[in-house]
Formats: C-alpha cells, structure tokens, sequence
C-alpha cells in the first residue's frame, strides 16, 4: 500500500463538508429570491440562469459519481495486493499488525471515496456562491 495521509484525507473532507455547508444555502437563498423576483416572464439572464441549474447539478452528480467509482476500483485493487501478500511466510508482521493494517488501509480507501464524490458537488456550490454574491438582484 502506497504510504498516504488519512488525517490530510479527514481534514480536507471536513473543510470541504463545512464549506458546502455554508455555500449551498446561499446559492439556494440567491436562486429562490430571484425567483420570486423574476416573476411570470423570465429575463435572458433568469432563464440561463435557471436552466443552469438543472444541468450543473446532472453535471456535478456524474462527476461525483465516475471519481467515486474510479478511487473505488482503485482502493481495490490497491486493498487486494495487499491481502495476497498477506500471511506470506516470512513476511515478519504479525496477525495484529495485519489485521490493523487492513483496517487502516479500508478506513483510508472510504475516506479516499468519498472525499473524490464530494470535489465536484463542493468545487460547483463553492463557486456559485461565490459568483452569484457578486450579482445583484432586480
């Protein structure tokens, strides 16, 4: 198993789980009110705008998705070398050890999961927060 950083790992997904936390609510609140401020008959500007909403989110779902599913197949492969290597006479590491390192390894590959599905969906809300905090509503 390559030698990685879990708690970078941790760390990165908390600081992006906390900044999508705030970003998605002033996303949601910037859209609704323009909403309702956009009445019956939608601007060029709404009407991109809304119907960007719909295709950034389909966008940003089968990004999160293909990097899950590639960390995922390759946490595999990464998990199953080592386990035929494991138990190998002469290998010197005992079942403890063993068992903490296949532990370890699994906690890694599912922080490694879903920090890849959380890049896509935080990189969009983060930046339409930021993009839409700079518009002004009419």
């Amino acid at each position: 198993m390559p030698a990685h950083r879990p708690h970078a790992t941790a760390a990165r997904l908390a600081t992006r789980s906390q900044e999508l936390a705030l970003a998605v609510p002033q996303v949601v609140g910037h859209r609704v009110a323009r909403m309702m401020l956009a009445g019956p008959v939608l601007s060029s500007r709404d009407h991109k705008e809304f119907s960007g909403m719909v295709a950034e989110k389909q966008v940003a779902f089968f990004q999160s998705w293909l990097a899950m599913w590639a960390h995922a197949f390759q946490a595999q492969q990464r998990l199953m070398g080592a386990l035929m290597q494991t138990g190998l006479p002469g290998a010197g590491v005992t079942p403890a050890a063993q068992w903490w390192q296949a532990t370890t390894a699994w906690q890694r590959a599912s922080l490694g999961v879903l920090d890849k599905g959380l890049a896509p969906l935080h990189r969009k809300a983060t930046a339409n927060a930021r993009r839409l905090g700079r518009t002004r509503l009419r």
